[in-house]
């Protein structure tokens, strides 16, 4: 009879993996390359997520790799974009395709080219992109001014999903900003040769960062499925458990299983942090509570708030004069210590954001 492991002892085991419980000393790079990279979708969010992780986090270290071509943000899981290293973004693009074509498929761009002979123009937009990096909107214009009559808007946005692509620097960079322009992943990284990645590995990879979990946890994560063949090939190279809901849990062999009751930091996590969307059932970090997210001000960050290694607590940071102000929302009722751990890791976490200027972290419903 397989081991039971609770919601709080699964949290505590993707805490671990998620180098959420300590801060870690390995590199930028060590760390996309454990995580499977970093969701990004607005595009400094895996700065905190590493500050989050890492000891000493610097910016200049991501900046580094991202300007040396060694690290790119580009369309993966999920069918989002994500901040992972050159060789995942060579080796998981082409395993993860499939997920890319069926839900540009399904969209209504999609349902306009259904049956039509695109690929020349399709992969005259890449060699397009290739030569000069530009958004979605100029790549329409341009095909539109090639082809007359062609349906421009829905190649363009369907090349967003067919033609593997990078967004460059200074894109996603902490001390500059830039337009949401493409590039083709071939001609930014000019691999000597392609190496996918395989289910197996994605699989294996996903339980080192993310488990134990459940196969629907996998695919949540990553869009793929029939990964229960997967789990099965696997047979007895991985571990089993049960949940509380007697659901199949499986694991990689020996990854942390921290005891429940390991002391679980205060941690300010990004939008769309890896740890709250990439499970099926996220139970074992999102509290059952009333979660308003607060709007942070003008170039504002916000996100969500663990206490005690779960999802209790929304917060924004926002300019106000000549200072920052975080606002922290309780979901529910925090003790006295919780509301000290929480002031103080957000007065770590406006130094971190904004260095040298007057700040203020308070409790509100804004």
């Amino acid at each position: 009879m397989p081991d039971v492991l609770g919601r709080r002892a699964l949290g505590r085991a993707t805490l671990a993996r998620q180098l959420l419980l300590d801060r870690d000393d390995r590199s930028v790079a060590e760390a996309l390359e454990h995580l499977v990279g970093l969701q990004a979708q607005v595009p400094r969010v895996p700065h905190l997520a590493l500050w989050d992780r890492l000891a000493g986090y610097d910016p200049a270290e991501l900046d580094g790799l991202m300007t040396a071509r060694a690290v790119v943000r580009t369309q993966l899981m999920r069918t989002t974009i994500h901040t992972v290293t050159a060789a995942d973004a060579l080796g998981l693009r082409p395993l993860l395709q499939p997920v890319l074509d069926r839900t540009v498929a399904s969209t209504a761009w999609g349902q306009r080219l259904r049956g039509q002979d695109v690929a020349a123009v399709v992969a005259e937009a890449a060699d397009v992109l290739a030569a000069s990096p530009m958004g979605r909107t100029q790549l329409q214009r341009e095909l539109a001014r090639r082809h007359p009559g062609l349906d421009a808007e829905a190649v363009a946005f369907c090349v967003s999903y067919w033609v593997p692509w990078v967004q460059p620097p200074p894109r996603g960079l902490w001390d500059a900003s830039g337009a949401a322009v493409m590039t083709t992943l071939e001609a930014w990284l000019r691999p000597a040769s392609r190496l996918p990645s395989s289910p197996d590995r994605l699989v294996r990879r996903y339980l080192a960062a993310f488990g134990p979990a459940t196969v629907r946890d996998v695919q949540a994560w990553c869009g793929l499925t029939k990964l229960r063949e997967v789990v099965d090939r696997l047979g007895p190279a991985l571990r089993r458990f049960r949940g509380e809901d007697g659901a199949e849990l499986f694991d990689v062999p020996d990854a942390p299983l921290p005891d429940r009751d390991t002391p679980a930091p205060v941690r300010f996590l990004a939008e769309y942090d890896n740890v709250v969307l990439s499970h099926a059932d996220r139970s074992r970090v999102v509290a059952e509570a009333d979660h308003v997210m607060l709007l942070g001000g003008p170039g504002g960050w916000v996100g969500t708030v663990l206490v005690d290694g779960l999802l209790r607590c929304t917060w924004a940071a926002r300019r106000d004069g000549d200072g920052t102000v975080l606002t922290v929302r309780p979901s529910e009722r925090l003790s006295s210590a919780e509301q000290d751990d929480v002031l103080a890791e957000g007065e770590r976490l406006l130094a971190f954001l904004a260095p040298g200027r007057a700040r203020e972290v308070r409790f509100g419903r804004e």
